[in-house]
């Protein structure tokens, strides 16, 4: 279990999308085969949904609180 927290899944997939969005100049061609491949591997892994590792804390300290 260590290790699937250790790189979540899709991750690689995603931050590569997430920072070929960002450049600049902005290459459409390849943002659009890196979806494809983030897409891919949402897929294969069966992936529900994402999130962030702060939101993660965030909402565990807010449920804490709450408590």
């Amino acid at each position: 279990m260590e290790e699937a927290r250790a790189k979540p899944v899709c991750a690689e997939e995603a931050l590569n999308l997430l920072n070929c969005v960002a450049q600049s100049p902005y290459d459409q061609d390849k943002c659009v085969r890196l979806l494809q491949t983030l897409r891919e591997c949402v897929l294969n892994k069966k992936v529900k949904k994402f999130s962030l590792a702060d939101q993660d804390q965030q909402e565990a300290n807010s449920v804490f609180k709450k408590s």
